[in-house]
């Protein structure tokens, strides 16, 4: 699974069951990573996406459902417990600090970065991302 997440300055995805951003264009760059190949997420997030395109599916246990190579977008959910199954993570980063109280994890020594980026966004003048592969096996 490639795990995909939000989050601000301090790893903050979530406050009070509320997103901290509903950035166009970075849902855009992440349709556009994925490439056609699958992409799960909750309820929560698939409204983001409407009109969904066909590559976007939504499922109580989205994170269980990706298989290799698929894409799983957390938002809502605690990644944590699914790190372990992820070969990539892709973190777009709002360079702000909001109020959170669902944090996205640390990442287990040995990870590394493949490549970064930053692209302008349609709330935030600057998105960064951050595509990181687990390490060697």
């Amino acid at each position: 699974m490639i795990l995909a997440a939000c989050i601000d300055d301090r790893g903050g995805m979530l406050f009070h069951h509320r997103r901290q951003s509903q950035d166009r264009l970075l849902r855009q760059d992440l349709l556009e990573e994925a490439a056609g190949r699958p992409v799960w997420m909750s309820a929560y997030s698939y409204k983001l996406f409407s009109p969904a395109p066909e590559n976007v599916h939504t499922a109580e246990d989205f994170f269980s459902r990706a298989l290799e190579g698929e894409w799983c977008f957390f938002e809502d959910v605690d990644p944590a417990p699914w790190l372990s199954k992820a070969e990539k993570v892709v973190l777009y980063r709002w360079n702000r600090i909001y109020p959170a109280d669902l944090y996205f994890p640390d990442l287990p020594e040995g990870w590394k970065v493949e490549r970064r980026e930053d692209f302008p966004g349609s709330s935030h003048e600057m998105i960064s991302k951050e595509v990181l592969v687990r390490p060697e096996r």
